[in-house]
């Protein structure tokens, strides 16, 4: 059926605008990819310690999204990841989701 990719962030309490316009200014080029369908970025709740967000990618297909990660256009999404100046807004690592559709309604 389909293939959700998800990337959970920490980020800094304050730098959510910062870590929002990381986003707004990449080159985003998984149009480019087969089976891609949709991209979005999630704001969720906030502590005192970070507010958590997720990246959340629809796939045809499993096969879909790994063809994306040994990809140019992936590696080209990535290159800087890591490399701004300064105290990065995000907390650690990002936590990495994949999820198999088993049941869909629209």
């Amino acid at each position: 059926m389909s293939f959700i990719a998800m990337n959970r962030f920490k980020i800094r309490p304050g730098r959510e605008a910062d870590f929002e316009n990381i986003w707004k200014e990449r080159e985003s080029r998984l149009k480019e990819l087969k089976g891609f369908r949709e991209f979005r970025l999630l704001k969720g709740p906030a502590t005192e310690e970070h507010c958590l967000y997720s990246s959340h990618v629809i796939w045809d297909s499993r096969t879909d999204f790994e063809a994306w990660t040994k990809s140019q256009q992936f590696r080209d999404a990535h290159k800087n990841a890591g490399k701004r100046e300064g105290e990065s807004p995000i907390l650690g690592h990002p936590q990495f989701e994949g999820f198999e559709t088993v049941l869909f309604e629209a």
